[in-house]
């Protein structure tokens, strides 16, 4: 009996099984779009919140970056065909594999800067009328 090796998707699995990312890390996504007949390529770069089902043919992981103040989160399959390659721009060590709590950390600070940006704000006028009385 003859074993022969057949592929049934477009992508190395083998390439992809062997990535060394793990939560906390840095990656950078190129995903394939298709519009209008054309395939063009789209990055998507941000950090790595979790990875689930390790190198199963289910295997996901779950990307989290901040687009114009408002965090994006995407979750990729690992063996996806629409991926076209998955780079690790930095790695960082985290005492955690699943980084959610990052969601409300980022909240919190946001929260701080827009009271800081509020408390300015209120000072403001003070200031304008202070300097009025002098001309004055």
């Amino acid at each position: 009996m003859e074993i022969t090796k057949i592929q049934f998707t477009p992508i190395e699995q083998e390439s992809r099984k062997n990535l060394d990312f793990k939560a906390g890390d840095t990656v950078r996504v190129w995903n394939k779009i298709l519009e209008k007949g054309k395939v063009r390529l789209q990055a998507f770069e941000g950090l790595v919140l979790s990875r689930k089902h390790g190198t199963e043919s289910g295997a996901t992981f779950t990307i989290r970056k901040v687009a114009s103040g408002v965090g994006v989160e995407r979750i990729f399959p690992l063996y996806s065909p629409n991926i076209d390659k998955i780079e690790v721009i930095r790695q960082s060590k985290t005492r955690r594999s699943k980084l959610y709590y990052i969601r409300t950390k980022a909240v919190k600070e946001v929260k701080k800067r827009l009271k800081s940006v509020t408390l300015s704000a209120k000072k403001m006028p003070k200031e304008v009328e202070t300097e009025i009385k002098t001309e004055e």
